[in-house]
């Protein structure tokens, strides 16, 4: 959103300075310096007076008009500044005002707080630090405008997608899962921040080849994560992603409670587009905190026994701490072949989970090479896993890939389980020569002998506008 800013300096070179920095905020729109009191009263009234107006029109509210953040500083005048502060507070209560001060003091903080400033600055002015104290104080403005009736879209909160992917238990190919939906994403030109909150046993440093000092405990003990606390403490890779580690000792991961996971997320979210947590196979109370603020929740299983009851337990026990709901959790089936006994829409039935149209198939060959060397970005683009992780990022709206969305009917949608091309069938067309009689246009159109059905197009949709390959009602075969 963009945050409207007026400041309220009588000191000229205080103005220029902030005045400067000020423009170099992202999506902010800085009005023209007042230069005391009287000015910065008569600019809210106006706005307030002008608002009121347009509301009576039938336009959004009066509080609309008025600037998010005002910037008061130490020097205004003739009003001293705690004394004006607390007239804006009581008089446009929508409006988040930061003191500017030399002397930024337990005791002048407290003072500032209880005259209704949202935030200090010390002089003289840091980028991080204003940007941080302007944003803090634009989201508090925010949500109070859509308690006074203004608009719903006028709502703070971070604007990044959070995506979490959770194993159903260990070893089913949940940090590989994650690592490529970050990768592709970043790929597609989002800014994408990778954590892990696999705290005793997280792995995305070994799979990425990152030695980092900084971990995700060094937020933990933190009250306010600012921008620069932040880039302390995020890996920049140079694939471009940031990463924000597991520490290396894991007994410290206790150190990260759910507060700390919800304050974490929330700086991260703020700052890029795409966050996506690895959370590992155990619930602990920093990852249930992420999944329960996830967008997506993603829950990455493996199509045999053991892994579909763990899956299910997992779901349950989301539903018995009220974390999340299964139908408001995606499945994704990993290392899928065309011998497998558990197809996904018994994984759907089994958890009562959405199951992701787009499966990873089994193809441990192309991923070894890469995960011994522990560059997973290195995995080459003709891979059929990461082709099947690139189409389940689309899936997701991590990407954009028109491709994608066309669904599994068509065979350029999706790679194949075994990586080789497949040819579309047509109705009415011929069986291969040397090909069992009846089989090919049993696969077609549903009739004939052929082989038990198993997987793959749905009887009778030989178009690709079927209504997609999870529908329990209908019977499988190969494709």
């Amino acid at each position: 959103m963009t945050i409207r800013i007026l400041p309220a300096i009588g000191d000229p070179d205080a103005a220029r300075a902030v005045s400067s920095l000020l423009h170099q905020l992202p999506d902010a729109e800085p009005a023209p310096t007042v230069g005391d009191s009287a000015a910065l009263l008569h600019a809210l009234a106006g706005a307030a007076a002008q608002g009121a107006d347009a509301a009576a029109a039938g336009a959004p509210p009066a509080v609309e008009a008025l600037p998010e953040v005002v910037l008061v500083h130490e020097r205004i005048g003739p009003t001293p500044a705690l004394e004006l502060i607390r007239e804006v507070a009581l008089r446009f209560p929508a409006v988040g005002v930061v003191l500017i001060t030399t002397d930024a003091g337990p005791a002048l903080f407290s003072a500032a707080m209880d005259a209704g400033a949202r935030g200090i600055v010390g002089m003289p002015l840091g980028y991080d630090e204003l940007a941080a104290r302007v944003q803090a104080a634009a989201q508090w403005s925010a949500g109070v405008r859509v308690h006074l009736g203004g608009s719903p879209e006028a709502a703070p909160g971070p604007a990044g997608t959070l995506v979490t992917v959770t194993g159903a238990k260990g070893g089913v190919g949940t940090t590989v899962t994650a690592v490529q939906l970050a990768l592709a994403a970043r790929t597609a030109g989002r800014s994408v921040a990778l954590v892990d909150l696999d705290l005793q046993s997280g792995d995305v440093a070994s799979y990425l080849d990152v030695q980092f000092r900084r971990s995700v405990v060094d937020l933990a003990g933190i009250q306010d994560i600012s921008v620069r606390v932040l880039q302390d403490a995020v890996h920049d890779h140079h694939t471009g992603l940031g990463l924000l580690l597991a520490p290396e000792e894991g007994e410290r991961g206790e150190e990260v409670d759910d507060r700390a996971a919800r304050q974490i997320i929330g700086a991260l979210r703020s700052r890029y587009e795409v966050v996506l947590v690895d959370c590992g196979s155990q619930m602990q109370s920093a990852n249930a905190a992420a999944v329960e603020l996830a967008d997506l929740a993603l829950l990455v299983t493996t199509p045999d026994v053991v892994a579909v009851r763990a899956a299910k337990r997992q779901v349950r026990l989301w539903d018995r701490l009220q974390i999340r709901k299964a139908e408001d959790t995606t499945t994704v089936v990993n290392r899928l072949t065309r011998n497998t006994e558990i197809q996904p829409p018994l994984v759907a039935k089994a958890t009562g989970t959405q199951v992701a149209r787009t499966h990873v198939p089994a193809a441990f060959k192309e991923l070894q090479p890469c995960v011994d060397a522990g560059r997973m970005q290195d995995l080459d683009s003709r891979s059929t896993v990461k082709q099947a992780l690139c189409a389940l990022a689309g899936e997701l709206g991590l990407v954009d890939s028109p491709s994608v969305r066309q669904g599994r009917g068509s065979h350029r949608a999706r790679p194949t389980l075994t990586g080789r091309k497949r040819k579309a069938i047509t109705p009415g067309a011929a069986p291969a020569s040397g090909g069992v009689p009846g089989q090919a246009s049993g696969s077609a159109s549903g009739a004939g002998p052929g082989p038990g059905p198993r997987f793959g197009v749905r009887r009778g949709s030989a178009a690709a506008a079927g209504p997609g390959p999870f529908d329990p009602s209908g019977p499988y075969e190969e494709g």
